[in-house]
């Protein structure tokens, strides 16, 4: 034991049952409690995760009147970069405005799998992906907690939808939830270690994520390691005996109330163990320590060079979907007129509703951007397009479609306004409202050179997507994002966005479709693996966009796909190596994807699975190998009946490509399962047959059946019997239940050794 662990443990030898317990209930609204006797100060813990959102005081909610703070991309428009050094250097800047607000744990991120589009949350989600979402959050992590500030991965688990959230029971099997909604946090957990981790308000699987001992306890601390603190979701503990016992170490909000008396009480009766509350204590007074040693007062963040981040972070997010004719990037020199239109451009929607919502130090438009961009030379001309409200305005679009004649090209900014998308409910559809839908189709047959700039958290429908001749996706940009779309327009940044989120024609085509959001307060995970690309992809449905998908101003050509070897085992790595060159005139990034294929499994697996990526910056003509490595837990399937990882043996090809749609080249790898994974585990309900497959596991069934009336019809391997369940000999009164146990339980461990 160090000697910080020591001085840990004589504080909690110190405390009282009562003041043990208070650590783990929230003073007030942000803060934790203290224990003031032993010199031992709370510390507070606010909202990100794309800005510091912190009130005035410690008892608002805040939202909308919190202390200015950098209003960075959200999540959904950060993944969209790919870069996850990108997000790193976003993380250590958030961090230092933790240090300046004196926030010491800055409650994000959230790595949730996209389910549906319709998730209110959306925006603050990075990926429909687990290795997308899982190296966002990693990168975000390690960012924060570089300054000396702890986060708060979240939601854990299984929090894809806001319709009833607080009540809903997601009923997910074990290998969906292990392989695709358990896989981000897990990734983050083991490789960055965030100070804590906060369970959601759902329940998964029959039991309330804070009061869940297999996802708190079994999974979270003692498999995957988790050090840190098990922070509630503001308001999820129902049962606070439940949720100590389960594994919650720290409940918030505080409130009024004699909690702690009756904790002590149920301590004192023996009916929660006094371990329970030390654990939870210790690793709550360990967050109190380290949130102790952060501290700056004083601290001051350069507000203009976060600013200037935050509009990198927005240029390197937007993702090109479509180019026509190469209109972007604009030329200057050739334009005489450019018409603005939409709300959206002197009013851009630059981050959404809820608990995340920061107040920004400043915000660009993109009108004052443009303006500053053009100066005098070029007539800029700007028209709403569309009233705030969803009613039509003909005047307004009669006056829109005319500014669009008349000038050299129209760019419209459109998208969803705040109130289609919050935390607390979700969407009912992915279509922009009419108003913004018909103005883009009103000008496009009036000006041939238009271009569409979308502000949206989520997918949005694109029944115009012939009209115009470019398309930008934006997403929430933040508070720098009207200069980061100009930059984009302009041509000094060259786009190198990639979709993290599948977009499709319709929602009919997304893969919850047929199960969300349920009934009778619970949601079945039908689709089980099958969410994002991997739904699209087995059903043979063509998106309007893939996964991964994103243009540029120049060209990218992929050679020389390379593996270091051509077998990976049990504990190995596998290097692969892919020549990526710029065959353009412009300089550019490219993001190169690497998904893994099984040709032979044993198991149900989506066509591929992304599993690496890397984002490479090249000149034009230059050439670079880019290499990412795979472990073998990328060719791994969770094994429901062994309960653990199994690397399957057989043939895999690796796909590398510019998006999930595109594959252009590929290879061939052999992984080597160890035997003893293979054998199945046996259970009452294995057929005789097999248990005959196996020469151990035949030399005890032989020995069981000596004497018995069907002991011929076994050796001969006779249909009628063998294919039958063993625990049916009971039923038929051919062998005795606890031959049968004994028989189970001689084959599973004579086939392990």
């Amino acid at each position: 034991m160090g000697t910080a662990e020591t001085n840990i443990q004589e504080l909690i030898s110190k405390m009282t049952l009562e003041e043990k317990i208070a650590l783990t209930i929230g003073r007030d609204f942000w803060s934790t409690n203290g224990v003031e006797r032993l010199g031992i100060a709370p510390i507070g813990l606010n909202d990100g995760p794309h800005g510091v959102r912190k009130p005035a005081t410690g008892s608002d909610l805040g939202i909308g009147n919190s202390l200015p703070a950098t209003c960075f991309p959200t999540a959904a428009a950060l993944a969209s970069s790919w870069d996850t050094s990108l997000v790193e250097e976003v993380g250590q800047a958030m961090g230092e405005e933790c240090l300046a607000l004196d926030v010491q744990v800055l409650l994000g991120p959230g790595v949730n799998i996209k389910r549906t589009p319709l998730g209110g949350r959306c925006f603050e989600y990075y990926a429909e992906d687990p290795v997308l979402a899982g190296e966002m959050g990693c990168a975000s992590v390690r960012g924060v907690q570089s300054k000396g500030i702890g986060t708060s991965l979240k939601h854990y688990a299984c929090n894809n939808q806001e319709f009833e959230r607080m009540t809903i029971n997601v009923e997910v099997d074990q290998r969906t939830l292990r392989e695709l909604y358990l896989s981000a946090f897990e990734r983050v957990v083991k490789k960055a270690q965030p100070w804590t981790v906060m369970s959601a308000y759902n329940k998964v699987n029959g039991h309330y994520a804070s009061e869940h001992p297999q996802l708190l306890r079994d999974i979270l601390k003692q498999e995957w390691g988790f050090e840190g603190v098990v922070v509630s979701d503001w308001g999820a503990v129902n049962e606070k005996e439940k949720a100590l016992a389960a594994g919650l170490d720290l409940q918030m909000p505080g409130y009024h109330g004699s909690h702690t008396e009756k904790i002590a009480q149920l301590v004192r009766d023996g009916q929660l163990p006094e371990t329970v509350i030390d654990e939870a204590a210790t690793r709550v007074l360990s967050l109190l320590l380290r949130g102790r040693e952060s501290r700056r007062p004083g601290f001051v963040f350069d507000q203009q060079a976060h600013h200037a981040l935050a509009r990198k972070a927005a240029a390197e997010s937007i993702v090109l979907l479509k180019n026509t004719d190469n209109v972007l990037p604009l030329q200057a020199e050739q334009l005489r007129s450019v018409a603005l239109i939409g709300r959206f451009a002197r009013k851009p929607r630059y981050q959404g509703a809820g608990s995340s919502q920061v107040v920004p130090t400043r915000l660009d438009t993109p009108y004052d951007e443009m303006q500053r961009w053009l100066g005098g030379n070029v007539q800029l001309t700007y028209n709403d397009g569309y009233p705030e409200e969803e009613r039509p305005d003909e005047t307004l679009l009669h006056e829109a479609v005319e500014q669009a004649k008349a000038a050299d090209i129209a760019i419209i900014f459109a998208g969803l306004p705040g109130a289609y998308e919050s935390e607390g409910f979700d969407r009912t559809h992915i279509f922009m409202p009419e108003t913004h839908n018909r103005l883009i189709a009103e000008v496009c047959r009036v000006q041939p050179n238009t271009v569409v700039v979308l502000h949206n958290g989520s997918v949005v429908a694109i029944p115009w997507i012939d009209g115009p001749k470019a398309i930008l996706e934006a997403g929430l940009g933040g508070q720098a994002v009207g200069g980061a779309i100009v930059d984009v327009l302009s041509g000094k940044v060259n786009p190198s966005g990639k979709l993290a989120e599948t977009f499709p024609v319709r929602l009919e085509d997304t893969p919850a479709y047929l199960n969300y959001p349920g009934e009778a307060n619970k949601v079945a995970y039908g689709e089980g693996l099958f969410v994002g690309y991997r739904y699209y992809d087995k059903k043979k449905i063509k998106p309007l966009f893939p996964f991964g998908y994103g243009l540029s101003y120049t060209t990218f050509e992929y050679t020389h796909l390379q593996t270091n070897k051509t077998e990976i085992g049990a504990g190995e790595t596998l290097d692969v190596t892919v020549t990526v060159r710029n065959s353009g005139a412009r300089a550019g990034k490219e993001v190169v994807q690497l998904y893994v294929r099984s040709l032979n499994s044993r198991f149900v697996r989506p066509i591929k699975e992304l599993k690496a990526f890397a984002k490479v910056a090249l000149d034009p003509g230059e050439t670079r190998d880019v290499r990412m490595t795979l472990e073998e837990r990328d060719f791994a399937v969770y094994d429901v009946k062994r309960q653990a990882w199994r690397l399957e043996g057989g043939e895999f090809e690796i796909l590398i490509g510019p998006s999930s749609e595109h594959m252009v080249l590929s290879a061939r790898v052999i992984a080597k399962e160890d035997p003893r994974s293979a054998v199945p585990v046996f259970d009452r309900m294995s057929p005789l047959k097999q248990f005959l497959q196996y020469p151990k596991a035949r030399e005890v069934v032989t020995n069981a059946f000596a004497g018995t009336t069907i002991e011929n019809s076994i050796l001969g391997a006779d249909e009628l019997f063998t294919s039958m369940p063993i625990g049916k000999m009971v039923v038929l009164g051919i062998l005795p239940e606890e031959k049968v146990d004994t028989l189970i339980e001689q084959v599973n461990q004579a086939l392990r050794l």
